[in-house]
């Protein structure tokens, strides 16, 4: 059973900078595609941004120049580096993994952007 384990979240600051982190049980270059949604109470779960077997990344419009995902092979572990934060980026942050067989979800990490 894969497992999927996030951390990182916490309280921050408006401008202010957070990683978050994905720890898998298995080695990370054996899944097509890691990535990152949220959901924010009362809204649907987004697509946040993913990174593929190739390296390749993308992400949705409203955090392209502020978040940067990227892996650590050694560490099986996928980064979220979120910066120049705000309210609306406030949400609880899944890490999901995708390989040939099915879909692999986190329990989630709460990330909350307020002064």
């Amino acid at each position: 059973q894969v497992q999927l384990v996030e951390s990182g979240g916490e309280l921050v600051q408006p401008g202010g900078s957070l990683t978050l982190s994905c720890e898998a049980s298995r080695q990370i270059f054996t899944f097509n595609v890691v990535g990152w949604y949220r959901q924010a109470p009362g809204k649907q779960r987004e697509f946040v941004g993913r990174i593929t077997g190739s390296g390749r990344t993308h992400y949705v419009d409203s955090v392209k120049g502020r978040f940067t995902i990227s892996g650590d092979t050694a560490k099986n572990t996928v980064y979220l580096q979120m910066t120049s934060l705000n309210p609306d980026d406030t949400a609880v942050y899944y890490c999901y993994a995708e390989d040939w067989q099915r879909e692999y979800w986190g329990q989630g990490t709460q990330v909350t952007v307020s002064s």
